[in-house]
């Protein structure tokens, strides 16, 4: 068998047995600091999972907003310990209303990746009988263009319930690696503009919600489109150094006291287990290395990176699709072994459609069954001290900082999206990762081996979902004749002034959809005042 059988999946050569000889001297004093101690490697909490349990989200939302607080209220009932926001991507992604006519000439797919929401009376919609006060949030904004406003609506709604912002507990998105590398989307603002809105969103919520992360990066979705771990983890800091030098560029704000709100990022796991378990582990470290050294924090709160993982949907086949269950477990115990602090769990059908109910619960129960059938949860970093660990996280930390200097020199992470360069080396990976299939050399069961299946439709997919963008349209219809159309125009010229100069865009923003502004009208301004991204690749 050729040797090249015995790497990772990102191509780190593995030896058949480790020892004492194959850790560094650098590595044994990180490996020796228990966990909750800097440099956090072993763990961002001294006792983990004893004293704080991961939290279970699973991304839910599809049909009309009534559908989407159904599913939600569905999963908590279930299990869940906080909720995951999903918006229809025809719309939200791209900031449209349902009646553009792009929108239009794919109707029967509005709804289907997500629910449709177009202002703040939507997310009151889903959101009621919700407790927003005492849950943790993820309240969607996936795309950069659309995080200021998803956040502004679910803010706005607390503030309607007299829930001061100071109180709330959640987590902003507003992600670079989704629609500027994985999904390109037909329009989007600028990759720089994105840096300015994601910047004010920090300010923001440093000076005003204590309790909130204002952006996560998603380096999960990087993964998803070809990123390896190095990469993965070299491109997630790049893109972390972007909102650090920006905030810090505008001399508002002290490194220590916004750096926290950047620590809370989004990770993917597959399954090349022990690669993933090390990737978490050296995620933590580096982050502590990158404040400490680069930006002299000394605060150990921001210096504690803290990680949601969503495992990797890539990774679900049609093919057999309850195989699923099981690399959804697997995937989710690498989570957990490698100290996570939330985790969603992929679908079993996500291959085939959005999550059926009985593919939520079966992620919810997955979650549980780790907590609280395993024993796993009793003790910190169970691996932490295995040679074979130790060296391949040293390894990930040394090739992610590689990459990593990779990006600067390419001018920085913006820099590399808007040149391609970043693309291209995700579609190196992709490329060849099917020539691995093709020729053997990678396994995927029911897929390329073990193709026989005695149960060839146990999996049924979502049922169809009919009718949403003509109710989408009358509510639409509805806002419009029901609004106050004074308040709303002089809304939408002060974020269209705000857009214009150099002023935090979210007070703005927060006035413009309490006028009940919507998401199109808000895409307007942006592509009016800032123009459209220049996609670095050919299609």
């Amino acid at each position: 068998m050729s040797s090249d059988r015995w790497r990772t999946v990102s191509g780190l050569p593995l030896k058949a047995v480790y020892g004492p000889d194959d850790l560094p001297e650098h590595v044994r004093a990180a490996a020796a600091t228990p966990p909750g101690r800097p440099p956090f490697l072993r763990g961002a909490y001294p006792e983990m999972y004893r004293t704080q349990p991961w939290r279970i989200f699973q991304l839910s939302g599809y049909g009309n907003p009534e559908d989407e607080r159904e599913r939600i209220k569905f999963l908590l009932a279930h299990g869940e310990t906080g909720f995951l926001m999903e918006h229809d991507r025809n719309t939200a992604d791209h900031l449209y209303n349902v009646d553009h006519p792009e929108v239009a000439a794919r109707r029967e797919d509005v709804g289907l990746s997500g629910a449709v929401i177009m202002g703040a009376r939507d997310y009151a919609t889903v959101l009621e009988g919700i407790p927003i006060e005492s849950l943790y949030a993820h309240p969607g904004g996936a795309v950069v263009q659309h995080g200021p406003f998803a956040l502004a609506c679910y803010w706005t709604e607390a503030r309607r319930r007299g829930i001061h912002l100071r109180q709330l507990r959640g987590t902003g998105q507003s992600d670079f690696f989704l629609t500027y590398l994985g999904c390109i989307t037909r329009q989007q603002i600028p990759a720089a503009v994105g840096l300015r809105l994601n910047c004010d969103i920090i300010e923001f919520c440093t000076e005003h919600m204590p309790y909130w992360v204002p952006v996560s990066i998603a380096a999960y979705n990087g993964a998803d489109t070809g990123l390896n771990a190095p990469q993965e983890l070299g491109a997630l800091f790049a893109n972390a150094v972007a909102y650090l030098d920006g905030v810090a560029a505008r001399g508002r704000l002290d490194v220590n006291d916004f750096a926290r709100g950047i620590g809370g990022i989004s990770m993917r796991v597959s399954l090349d287990l022990f690669e993933e378990i090390a990737k978490l582990r050296a995620a933590r470290k580096m982050w502590h290395d990158l404040l400490a050294q680069r930006y002299g924090v000394t605060d150990e709160r921001a210096l504690r990176l803290r990680i949601h993982v969503v495992t990797a949907g890539s990774s679900m086949t049609y093919q057999q699709p309850l195989n699923n269950i099981v690399r959804g477990t697997l995937m989710g115990l690498a989570a957990v072994l490698g100290g996570v602090q939330s985790l969603g769990v992929s679908g079993y059908d996500e291959a085939i459609s959005i999550p059926s109910e009985h593919a939520h619960q079966m992620s919810v129960r997955v979650q549980q069954i780790l907590q609280h059938e395993t024993n796993i949860t009793a003790v910190a970093d169970p691996l932490g001290g295995s040679f074979y660990m130790e060296r391949l996280t040293a390894d990930l930390e040394e090739r992610g900082w590689a990459f990593f200097n990779e990006l600067e020199q390419q001018g920085g992470f913006i820099a590399a999206l808007d040149s391609g360069w970043l693309h291209r080396k995700a579609a190196e990976n992709q490329l060849a990762h099917e020539r691995a299939l093709g020729d053997g050399i990678r396994t995927t069961v029911g897929v390329n081996q073990f193709t026989e299946d005695c149960s060839p439709f146990e999996v049924g997919g979502f049922p169809p979902i009919e009718g949403v963008w003509e109710q989408s349209i009358q509510r639409l219809h509805n806002l419009r004749v029901s609004r106050d159309e004074r308040a709303a125009a002089q809304a939408l010229r002060a974020l269209d002034q705000t857009c214009r100069g150099e002023a935090n865009i979210m007070p703005a923003m927060l006035d413009a959809v309490a006028a009940d502004v919507t998401l199109g009208e808000i895409g307007d301004v942006f592509r009016e005042r800032f123009g459209d991204w220049q996609v670095p690749i050919q299609f």
